[in-house]
């Protein structure tokens, strides 16, 4: 049996939980669809799910086609979701983007379509809700040419679209302008299918376009479209053929060493962790030693138990061979995007954008605040980009955000799953900082009233955009034990988590210009004299002293997310529009008037993009409609906004400390 991990993913309400409950129905795994509305899907199965009719979290089924066993992966389609879309891209060999032939293409079907793009990812169109009055057949296609990707070919054709009776017929190779259609976009993709094309009277067998179709979509260069209703079930045989013809099968050496990643964790009602992983290489057995995590945070755990997806469920087996998915028991410490035996082969991928909102809980009553962040340290075991900021001066945990909607899930969860009430502060977006220039700075042992027995000189130095914090040396890597260099260079990022404002500070150099520390020392060769001796401790100390005041030398410059927006709406309001997207802070591109509609392009800071929405109706008679995705980060113009700083800040420790960045922060001695 062949294996292929199949992803739905679609704008919400588009209908791929309907789909995947009709793949099931029709490959013989359930008996009875289940409704969305009615919360008696198989994929849908936590409470809140049900309650909502939204996916929320991904779900794995499994279902047969032939010889091809294939793990389907149900994501969620609101965009306040779209990390848990992200981790189930990493696992996937193919992909089914569903869009509702009423509403068309949605902002979120071109974020996730440009991503799959992107990635390369195999991917089949499936244009739902045929039945649905008000469906449009052709002029979707022709949305999906000029706004996803023109390299697209119908499969087949709607007969009497937007009622219960709707039909959808499969082009054949009987069909001439089918054929002469999947020819030319073969063709625009493949040299020796134009020359033949070209030279060849006749047209081209049919058997060879269907093999090069498959060649071509497997290599993600043409993406087939097929029509249907998962709710009757037409167009849906079509579909699954196509996703056993035209998707290719999972790779990987079941003989090679185990490789695989952590796409997604669970606990069970005692709390035991079981995590969901794509086997990329290699074969796991249940009672194998297995290492996971990555750089420090490697560790180790014994396999207790593993289940694989099978005929609709997970059943228990003795192993998981490479292009599997498996759900693995008894490792303890693990978390989502975790790789799995060799890490070279789970290396992270940044898909989407990392969250831009950020968003204080506050539980109620406030004497619940322990219990809320073990809670929601729990939550970020399953979804990392919940970020969790502790301020223990305010008493305070803030947590990031993709959008509103997330607020309310967060809050459900944490009143069904662990009993505690929350209330959330006003949303606010997240900035951060990057160096104007160069800066440096130094302490040394024992001068000055440096506290700490260390000597540390750092510099800070611009770097490319998007490249991060990078850590260099310019002393001898054996000018001290090896503890004490590694104190430093793990406490720098964590110090750069807050710059001079207060955001995380990135895409600069940190190098270390200075280094030095007294041996280990005793009092008459007695006992360890911790007062005359270096301590990693005396180095994790004075690292964000010396790193805030190098920092300071630099300069920063605090940049705000900017997303980027599409805007239709009745070309006659143009002239009111253009003043409140100006108050907005939004920078429009130049206007397209096509008749009596108007399209506007261009940017927006995010903390600004709800305002939008909020006001569009009125602005544009009802009329108007937006999309917005995170674009870039952009210089704040005029005096940057402080984000709240916590006792972890260098800038907010003991006295003492205080005292010391004060005199470093003067300029003092020249440094």
């Amino acid at each position: 049996m062949h294996t292929l991990n199949l992803g739905i993913l679609a704008h919400v309400d588009a209908g791929k939980t309907s789909l995947t409950e009709r793949l099931l129905h029709t490959a013989g795994v359930i008996d009875e669809i289940g409704s969305v509305d009615d919360g008696s899907t198989q994929t849908d199965s936590l409470a809140l799910e049900r309650q909502r009719g939204i996916t929320i979290k991904s779900a794995v089924v499994s279902f047969a086609v032939d010889d091809t066993t294939v793990n389907l992966i149900d994501t969620p389609g609101h965009p306040d979701f779209i990390a848990e879309v992200e981790r189930v891209l990493s696992v996937l060999d193919g992909a089914v983007l569903v869009i509702s032939a009423v509403e068309g293409v949605q902002a979120q079907t071109r974020v996730l379509m440009r991503t799959l793009r992107r990635l390369r990812i195999p991917t089949l169109i499936f244009v739902n809700k045929v039945d649905r009055g008000g469906a449009r057949g052709e002029a979707v296609l022709r949305s999906i040419a000029e706004k996803l990707t023109p390299a697209v070919v119908a499969m087949g054709r709607v007969r009497r679209p937007g009622g219960r009776d709707a039909r959808c017929t499969a082009y054949t190779g009987a069909d001439a302008g089918f054929t002469d259609r999947l020819t030319e976009l073969l063709a625009d993709h493949d040299d020796a299918l134009l020359d033949a094309y070209v030279e060849n009277a006749a047209p081209l067998p049919y058997g060879r376009l269907r093999e090069e179709l498959a060649a071509q979509t497997g290599r993600a260069l043409v993406h087939p479209v097929y029509f249907g209703s998962a709710i009757t079930g037409a167009g849906v045989d079509a579909l699954i053929d196509g996703v056993r013809e035209l998707l290719p099968a999972s790779g990987g050496d079941p003989g090679g060493p185990v490789s695989g990643t952590v796409f997604k964790v669970e606990r069970g009602p005692g709390g035991e962790k079981t995590a969901y992983v794509r086997m990329f290489s290699g074969t796991l057995r249940v009672r194998d030693r297995l290492p996971f995590g990555r750089g420090d945070g490697r560790a180790e755990g014994k396999v207790t138990g593993i289940s694989v997806f099978d005929h609709g469920s997970a059943v228990r087996g003795a192993e998981v061979r490479a292009g599997r998915i498996a759900k693995l028991r008894g490792l303890d410490g693990i978390r989502v995007g975790d790789p799995v035996g060799e890490p070279d082969r789970a290396a992270p991928n940044r898909s989407f954008a990392p969250p831009t909102l950020e968003s204080v809980v506050v539980p109620r009553p406030p004497s619940s605040r322990g219990e809320l962040h073990f809670a929601l340290a729990q939550l970020a075991e399953q979804d990392p980009l919940i970020n969790l900021r502790q301020d223990d001066v305010r008493k305070e945990v803030s947590v990031s955000l993709y959008g509103e909607v997330q607020k309310e899930v967060i809050q459900a969860t944490l009143a069904d799953e662990f009993g505690i009430g929350v209330t959330f502060r006003e949303t606010t977006t997240i900035c951060l900082e990057r160096p104007n220039g160069s800066g440096a700075a130094y302490e040394i042992i024992d001068q000055n009233g440096n506290p700490f027995l260390a000597t540390i000189g750092l510099r800070v130095d611009p770097a490319p955009v998007g490249s991060g914090i990078t850590y260099r040396l310019e002393v001898e890597l054996g000018s001290m034990p090896f503890s004490l260099m590694r104190a430093v260079e793990e406490t720098v990022p964590e110090t750069l988590r807050q710059g001079i404002h207060g955001w995380q500070v990135t895409d600069c150099v940190v190098t270390m210009t200075h280094s030095g520390y007294w041996p280990r020392q005793s009092h008459s060769h007695a006992v360890f004299d911790k007062s005359m001796s270096s301590t990693a401790g005396d180095f994790r100390n004075l690292t964000p002293l010396v790193l805030m005041s190098a920092l300071k030398r630099a300069g920063t410059t605090v940049y705000e997310p900017i997303h980027r927006f599409r805007l239709e709406f009745p070309a006659d309001l143009l002239g009111p529009l253009l003043p409140v997207l100006a108050r907005l802070g939004a920078v429009p591109g130049t206007p397209a008037v096509h008749g009596s509609a108007c399209v506007l392009e261009g940017g927006i800071p995010a903390a600004r993009v709800h305002e939008l929405q909020q006001q569009l109706p009125a602005l544009t008679r009802g009329e108007g409609v937006l999309e917005s995705d995170f674009d870039s980060y952009r210089a704040v113009v005029g005096t940057p906004p402080d984000r709240p700083r916590t006792d972890r800040d260098p800038l907010n420790r003991k006295e003492y400390l205080l005292r010391t960045v004060r005199r470093i922060a003067s300029g003092g001695d020249g440094r």
